[in-house]
């Protein structure tokens, strides 16, 4: 571990700090290449419903109006969480999390794995974590120099600790954590009820187009020429992404429901009692409004409401009680209460209620 550390505060000698930087910003170019490519299938999308079909092929005018209007309000919403998912303001690690340099230096020149980890639980012990290594270990991370907030994970490609951290998507060109998961979740579901939308709007004069190939004027009017193509297309398009965001929006719904990550679906986190998938699962319910908040007239609206700060959340009865209590103070907790570190035990105040109603 603190060869490590070590490592990561040697700058390499003899780099070329040109090439270091043009390999930067190619980097960073070539991870905006799949946003443009969702960016240009929309914008084609566009005009091949709005142009194509509402304009040149719908011929009456109530179904025109009827089409555009809700296209474009699924299309707005969309986009709007699109947007928020790409740019959400993700918050570093608070400073508490920090190791600071004195304990930095300790931890550098202990002898052995068991010193470094008598210095991780000392500096921890006031922090409110319960998850731990597979070895029992304080989760700590030797690129960021800080000890891990539960459910936070480092991500190689944004190089930094994530707050609940989901996974990185290159769809959005961002990772998928708690600061924009349920702008995420909206960008599915609509993304989902787009394609829908415009595959059901699309069939009817995809099946005209089929039986009137032969008469390549047929019903099709104007539309007749490359225009029917845009048509055709538009439906395979929408009916293609929406096998495939059907499929990760459903993952998703059942991953809010359990409390869980994508992360923490394939590993466990794992608590001093051992690993527990439903480690923070507080019933489906309560699960949802952790992510979404408790304003019903916001849940579909991607403003950030979810509940809590990224670093505490709350955690199953046997879990908080085996991490932060003794006996004589267990009957006092409720089974959804926040976490709490062991200094905040000392005091004689009533526990704190869970921010989860």
């Amino acid at each position: 571990m603190a060869s490590s550390i070590q490592n990561n505060r040697v700058s390499p000698s003899g780099y070329c700090v040109c090439c270091r930087v043009c390999n930067m910003w190619c980097w960073r170019a070539f991870k905006w290449l799949p946003v443009l490519l969702i960016v240009s299938i929309v914008t084609w999308s566009y005009y091949a419903y709005v142009i194509q079909l509402c304009i040149f092929t719908i011929e009456t005018t109530v179904q025109q109006c009827i089409y555009l209007v809700f296209y474009h309000i699924l299309l707005i919403m969309f986009s709007w969480s699109y947007f928020k998912t790409i740019f959400a303001d993700i918050k570093p690690i608070p400073d508490k999390y920090k190791l600071p340099e004195s304990e930095l230096e300790k931890l550098l020149s202990a002898e052995s794995e068991d010193g470094q980890r008598a210095i991780l639980e000392n500096f921890a012990k006031d922090l409110p974590i319960v998850t731990r290594t597979m070895s029992g270990s304080v989760r700590y991370c030797n690129r960021c120099v800080l000890v891990k907030p539960d459910r936070a994970h480092h991500c190689s490609i944004c190089s930094r600790c994530v707050l609940k951290m989901d996974h990185h998507c290159p769809w959005v060109n961002n990772c998928v954590c708690y600061h924009n998961y349920k702008f995420f979740m909206l960008f599915l579901g609509y993304a989902l009820l787009y394609c829908l939308f415009v595959m059901s709007t699309c069939l009817p004069y995809f099946i005209r187009f089929w039986k009137v190939l032969a008469n390549a004027q047929g019903e099709f009017g104007a539309a007749a020429g490359a225009g029917r193509y845009h048509i055709v297309f538009a439906f395979f398009v929408s009916l293609m992404f929406a096998i495939s965001l059907g499929s990760l929006f459903g993952y998703h719904c059942y991953l809010v429901a359990n409390n869980r990550t994508t992360l923490e679906a394939f590993r466990a986190p794992m608590f001093r009692g051992g690993a527990d998938k439903n480690g923070f699962s507080i019933g489906a319910f309560n699960n949802f409004k952790e992510v979404f908040g408790n304003n019903p007239n916001l849940w579909m609206v991607p403003v950030f409401t979810s509940l809590g700060d990224g670093c505490q959340f709350p955690v199953r009865r046997e879990h908080q009680l085996q991490t932060f209590t003794t006996p004589h103070e267990a009957h006092g907790y409720e089974s959804m209460g926040i976490t709490r570190s062991r200094s905040d035990l000392t005091d004689d105040s009533p526990v704190e209620a869970s921010h989860i109603p």
